[in-house]
């Protein structure tokens, strides 16, 4: 076997979360009287955490106390809503169940909070993976390694037995930063194209391609 583990970003790589995200912002924003954001923004704001995607949404100029008011309507919203529209890209379910009837530890290590992260691995992937890291106090959010680390830990793999999976820079340099080989997904919020800019030397198009690239020798 190549990698002895998977671990999977969420957002824009298992899980298709944008309209939901978008709608959450937006809620937010209306709440606070501040102009709505388009579903491309949103896309491009994504990818480092709430209170960064926040950061991005708000006027330029919004003041430390009026994002941390937005960031609370945002998330007592979304812990309702994260699941509204959101669901798996195609063909992604049946490539992780494949991993794990092959013998790979799966894992996901996402900059989402870890109360989304729990509650979407539950609705769409019970079973499915060993470990579910979010972000939460005490850990530095992607790219820093201490996530992955994490997962690394409790799954009882070493960087080097395992891979990273994503669709963003965050992602790449994630994996860059943990030391690990990086799988990035075209399907994504960034695209083959910007992933290739990355330097990506692996790209998958379709999900059912990861079982070669992880499991084959």
């Amino acid at each position: 076997m190549k990698y002895l583990a998977a671990i999977f970003d969420m957002d824009g790589t298992i899980l298709n979360t944008l309209t939901d995200l978008q709608n959450a912002v937006n809620h937010a924003l209306k709440l606070n009287h501040m102009p709505q954001r388009t579903y491309e923004e949103v896309r491009m704001f994504v990818g480092n955490g709430i209170a960064k995607l926040i950061e991005r949404a708000v006027p330029e100029g919004t003041d430390a106390e009026a994002q941390k008011k937005v960031y609370e309507d945002f998330t007592a919203f979304y812990k309702i809503h994260s699941s509204d529209t959101t669901k798996p890209y195609d063909g992604v379910t049946k490539a992780i169940a494949d991993l794990k009837k092959a013998g790979v530890k799966t894992a996901v290590v996402s900059n989402k909070a870890d109360y989304g992260v729990q509650d979407l691995v539950k609705v769409f992937f019970n079973g499915l993976f060993d470990v579910a890291v979010g972000q939460k106090d005490g850990l530095n959010t992607k790219p820093h390694p201490d996530m992955i680390n994490l997962a690394l830990s409790s799954l009882n793999v070493s960087n080097k037995e395992s891979v990273y999976i994503g669709d963003s820079d965050v992602d790449f340099n994630t994996a860059k930063n943990s030391n690990m080989d990086f799988i990035g997904v075209s399907w994504g919020f960034r695209g083959r194209s910007f992933l290739q800019n990355l330097g990506t030397k692996m790209i998958v198009d379709q999900a059912d391609e990861l079982m070669a690239m992880i499991v084959n020798e």
